[in-house]
Formats: structure tokens, sequence, C-alpha cells
């Protein structure tokens, strides 16, 4: 698996991230990611089984769902999705840039594989169009079977 390199951006779904913190550099105790994704690189609603998460909006706006519970997030909004709660998020504005912590960090190691390296942060992003079966199924299987994230 790839670890933590020189190329600062990575793009993913769509939109792009940098690694601000990685868990090599704290003995996996915890990932910290700068996040700019469109409206529609939303994940679906899903439970963490090893991993808490926080997020912290640097712009645009998120509405987050944690168990029950939605909460609007707008720039210098924080919340906090603790593991084995089911929790969603969903972009409000046209993109949204947003630090995203996760403890431990080993759930880093996905975003990695399932990303490409950037050769300098984008312009722009671009809602995601649907991945290729093949490589929908292998996200699947990774983020289910070796990271134990559970969507529903």
């Amino acid at each position: 698996m790839e670890r933590l390199t020189t190329t600062r951006y990575r793009g993913y779904q769509g939109g792009y991230f940098q690694t601000l913190i990685a868990p090599e550099q704290t003995g996996d105790a915890l990932a910290l990611l700068e996040l700019t994704l469109p409206k529609g690189a939303e994940p679906p609603p899903h439970i963490h089984t090893r991993e808490d998460e926080a997020f912290y909006v640097l712009d645009g706006e998120i509405s987050v769902t944690v168990g029950e519970r939605v909460s609007l997030l707008k720039r210098g909004d924080a919340l906090f999705a603790p593991r084995n709660v089911p929790h969603s998020f969903k972009i409000l504005t046209e993109q949204a840039t947003l630090m995203n912590l996760i403890t431990p960090g080993n759930l880093w190691n996905y975003f990695i594989e399932f990303s490409e390296p950037l050769p300098e942060m984008p312009a722009a992003v671009a809602a995601p169009g649907a991945p290729p079966v093949a490589q929908m199924k292998a996200m699947l299987d990774v983020i289910t079977n070796v990271y134990n994230v559970n969507f529903l």
C-alpha cells in the first residue's frame, strides 16, 4: 500500500484532498485530511466500526446526520461522529471544503488507495461520475472487508 508521498494533492470523487497529518506520523492514532468535494460526492449512510470522525467546515455548507440528529454546518462549524453510530453528510453548496479527523487513522489508507496523485491543486471540482463497475466493487469490498465500514 502506498504511504505518504511528496504529492500534496490527490484526486478523489470529483474533488481532491490533501493529507495534513498521516497516520504514520502518529503511530496510527489519527489522520487529518482537508477535502474539497463537489455536491454529489458524498458517501451513503454508513457505520464505522473502528473509527470516530470529526468534521470541521472551512468553506461551503453541509448537512450531517449522526444517528437521528441532523445538523447544518457552515464555515467554522464542527461536529463529532462516533464509531458504531450511523452517519452521513450532504453537501448543500456546489462544493464544500472540510477537515476530516479520523481516529484511529488507518482508514486514511482507503483514501490513498482509491485516489490518484495530482500535480497541483485543481482549479475546480466537478460532480463525480459513477466509477466503472469493477472499481466500485473493489471500493466496496475494501471499505467493507478491510476497514469494517458498513453501508446502510
